[in-house]
C-alpha cells in the first residue's frame, strides 16, 4: 500500500471519529430538560460570583 493511500484512510477515519464524538455530545446535550439545564446555569453563576469576591 502506498503512504498516500494510508493518509487518506487515516484521514477519513479521523472525520468519522470526529462524527461520532458530536453525535455522541448532541446526544447528551439534548437529553437535559430545560429546567435541569436553567438550575445549572444558576450553579455556575453562583460559583462564579462567589469566586470573584
Amino acid at each position: 500500500m502506498r503512504w498516500w493511500k494510508a493518509v487518506g484512510l487515516a484521514g477519513a477515519a479521523g472525520v468519522v471519529a470526529t462524527g461520532v464524538v458530536v453525535v455522541r455530545a448532541e446526544r447528551r446535550r439534548r437529553a437535559y430538560t430545560p429546567d435541569q439545564v436553567r438550575e445549572q446555569l444558576h450553579v455556575r453563576f453562583a460559583q462564579a460570583t462567589s469566586a470573584e469576591c
